[in-house]
């Protein structure tokens, strides 16, 4: 694929999550809300496609998409950016949960809402591998890349790769999706001015998977006991 044609790519991640859950709530004859607690299993399908998706347009150039160059990161960007992701994803979703629900924090409990075990520590393990991988190289590599103009490549894939966070889950309430939305587009703006502005991935997917961690482990303190879900529920 040209380079140039990448960029449409990036509402792709967004439209995989509303068919899958669009389909498995048919499939299931179970309302979204009753299969929203499935997300991160859904968001590691999305991404090991994206990735083969990534590898198929790119012909197998995968280091070139994102610019990748070996021994350029020193551990102290590592952790900056990382600090960074924690920090400002943390006020996003505080802002955001307070101006949509006036609540600060809110969280959505279908976050970390058990699902069976098994599933639970696949997804610990291969979620944060794959989130990096997948999402910072179709935003960054096929967006921030594809556009000329400083500020389309900055702010146009900060756009899709907050928006695709509204529809994981995928629950059609406008307050919810403007919710994910606005949790994500600060620290996505960033993201990409970061990239945009140095050119290396490797900061960004390493603090990505670290703080994805977060996430994976509470679903898995939860899914093996679901008591403690009852308990943060009732914070």
């Amino acid at each position: 694929m040209n380079n140039s044609k990448l960029k449409y790519l990036l509402p792709i991640r967004s439209i995989m999550f509303i068919l899958i859950f669009v389909i498995g709530s048919y499939i299931t004859n179970k309302s979204l809300n009753s299969i929203s607690n499935w997300w991160s299993v859904v968001a590691t399908i999305v991404n090991i496609i994206t990735i083969i998706i990534l590898v198929l347009v790119t012909k197998n150039n995968y280091k070139k998409l994102i610019n990748y160059e070996k021994g350029r990161t020193k551990v102290k960007q590592v952790v900056v950016i990382s600090l960074i992701v924690l920090l400002v994803g943390t006020i996003g979703m505080y802002l955001a949960g307070f101006i949509c629900y006036g609540k600060i924090p809110y969280s959505p409990p279908m976050m970390i809402r058990p699902i069976p075990v098994v599933l639970a520590v696949f997804n610990f393990i291969i979620l944060p591998l794959t989130v990096s991988f997948a999402e910072d190289a179709l935003y960054l590599g096929c967006g921030v890349n594809s556009f000329k103009n400083k500020y389309f490549a900055i702010l146009i894939p900060a756009f899709f790769y907050a928006i695709q966070h509204s529809f994981i889950p995928t629950l059609f309430d406008f307050k919810f999706i403007i919710y994910r939305f606005l949790s994500f587009l600060p620290l996505t703006i960033i993201l990409c001015w970061y990239y945009h502005k140095h050119k290396n991935p490797v900061p960004i997917m390493i603090g990505h998977a670290l703080i994805e961690m977060a996430s994976v482990v509470l679903i898995l303190v939860t899914s093996i006991s679901p008591e403690i879900y009852q308990k943060m529920l009732n914070m």
